[in-house]
């Protein structure tokens, strides 16, 4: 399309170039290619299972050789409460009565919600005959600012957890009493890096500014606290059904958040020899920390025990020339290892390029992902194959996949591991250097969804997800963890299950 210089210098004032947006505005019309899957992961294929003495061997290694490196929990927290509570909205609204059945189970379990002193204050003398009677009050003062006003908090904010002494626990508090097990590098100080929204973040450092002495009290830790917002530069612009431009009532285009993938660039700005990346609303009940402790450490020890390999051929390849044993033992790693099958067209190269090609491969990003047993999975860790006939491992996403293609859908369905974003990443090479993350991406990953704003039906665009194919060019290693290691809160009613209930 032809930009007006009204466009020309919006976009340029978003640090964007007009070709890049035009790009995007191909996107819509063109699409993105999808993702060819090839095969499930299943142990041995992609897929590792710890037996008691691995996970044992592999906490102890990561405890050995953790002391001198910069260790870094990377916490995705941008996401608004706003959506925990979309059923309590409507009823607010009067869209739904309150014998809907979301409604009917928030108000039968209110005792248990551990924010639930909080709210019975409020209501005073009153509490009990309107919670009694499900009046639309209470779920006026559970949402907004005359309340808890959670409505407008981010979920960073939210009371997720009760414990026996009368304490708790927002997400955020439990986030870092989970890396002050994990997450300790030189001089015990505990580093944890927040992405926040910008309405949020003066909020979330004032809570913390009060809860953060008792938590370095308790565990004698000190806390490197730091924080990044999603940059504008990553917004993508919406379009109508019919594929133009959206425009506000000032003229201006209408751009949208990317999606998480626009969080590579914070990740790529992190400095830190491993970094673990968790979302706010996945977080363990101290009772029930123990199983994600142990498995963050294994996680570690894997990356460590890895990267000697990895860190070990580059050094031959770079210093020596490629000899048959070595070239065959790299493949072997690659497969077994690194997830990553190498195509026919490797057997055509010249022994110099075919060294080249393997340096490539093994000098990358390495991820150690975390993946639960779920026959529910709606995307997850699968083997996929390239247009060059290369094969990867990648964690995949239900949008990106031809649900139209019955072999394909047949392969997604059959799936017995669910992505729950719990990474161990290596971003430094053999040389102590580190990657330039934003190389490793693949632009042709990302997703058109349709959104709703102030009544209008649209297509928004996802950058390659943060997980998904901004890291598609990692090298990946799957390893199952239990299913007590993701205990996620997606809507308030998941607050009432049993991993979030109870002190044990």
């Amino acid at each position: 399309m032809e930009f007006s210089q009204q466009d020309l210098e919006q976009i340029k004032s978003l640090g964007k170039q007009a070709e890049d947006v035009q790009t995007q505005l191909d996107r819509f019309i063109n699409g993105f290619p999808d993702i060819e899957l090839l095969s499930v992961v299943s142990e041995g294929n992609g897929l590792s299972k710890l037996s008691v003495n691995e996970l044992s061997n592999y906490i102890a290694k990561y405890e050995g050789e953790r002391k001198d490196k910069l260790l870094m929990k990377f916490v995705p927290a941008s996401g608004a409460a706003s959506r925990m509570f979309k059923n309590l909205y409507n009823f607010l609204d009067g869209q739904i009565d309150n014998e809907d059945k979301d409604v009917h189970v928030f108000f039968k379990g209110i005792d248990r919600f551990a924010f639930t002193g909080e709210l019975t204050a409020l209501l005073g003398d009153r509490a009990d005959e309107l919670i009694k009677n499900k009046d639309r009050k209470v779920a006026e003062l559970v949402l907004s600012e005359k309340g808890l006003n959670y409505g407008n908090l981010p979920k960073a904010l939210l009371t997720f957890h009760k414990y026996n002494d009368g304490t708790t626990a927002k997400a955020i508090d439990e986030h870092l009493v989970e890396g002050s097990l994990y997450c300790a590098g030189p001089d015990d100080k505990i580093s944890v890096h927040f992405t926040v929204s910008q309405e949020h973040i003066e909020l979330i450092k004032t809570y913390l500014e009060k809860s953060v002495p008792a938590l370095k009290k308790k565990y004698k830790k000190e806390y490197d606290i730091s924080f990044s917002i999603q940059d504008k530069v990553t917004d993508t612009i919406a379009v109508d059904m019919d594929n133009q431009p959206i425009r506000k009532e000032n003229g201006n285009l209408l751009f949208r958040p990317g999606g998480h993938g626009a969080l590579l660039k914070n990740l790529d700005a992190i400095n830190a020899d491993v970094i673990f990346i968790k979302n706010i609303d996945n977080v363990a009940a101290q009772w029930l920390i123990q199983d994600t402790v142990d498995y963050k450490k294994a996680l570690g020890g894997i990356l460590f025990e890895t990267q000697e390999r990895v860190f070990n051929y580059c050094r031959k390849l770079k210093h020596s020339s490629l000899d048959e044993k070595l070239e065959q033992d790299i493949i072997q790693f690659l497969k077994l290892k690194l997830g990553y099958k190498i195509s026919n067209t490797f057997s055509f190269m010249n022994e110099n390029e075919r060294a080249a090609f393997l340096f490539g491969k093994l000098n990358r990003p390495i991820r150690i992902c975390g993946v639960i047993q779920s026959s529910n999975t709606g995307g997850g860790p699968f083997w996929v194959r390239h247009q060059d006939g290369s094969e990867s491992l990648q964690l995949v996403e239900t949008a990106q996949v031809n649900l139209q293609n019955p072999a394909q859908k047949a392969i997604l369905n059959s799936s017995q591991y669910a992505n729950i974003t719990d990474l161990v990443c290596g971003i430094k090479n053999f040389e102590g250097n580190k990657f330039d993350l934003m190389k490793f991406q693949d632009q042709d990953t990302g997703f058109i969804a349709e959104k709703s704003q102030g009544g209008m039906t649209l297509k928004a665009m996802e950058l390659p997800g943060l997980w998904n194919g901004a890291m598609s060019d990692w090298n990946t290693a799957f390893v199952e963890v239990p299913v007590s290691t993701f205990n996620p809160v997606k809507t308030v009613i998941d607050l009432l299950n049993k991993e979030h209930q109870g002190e044990q």
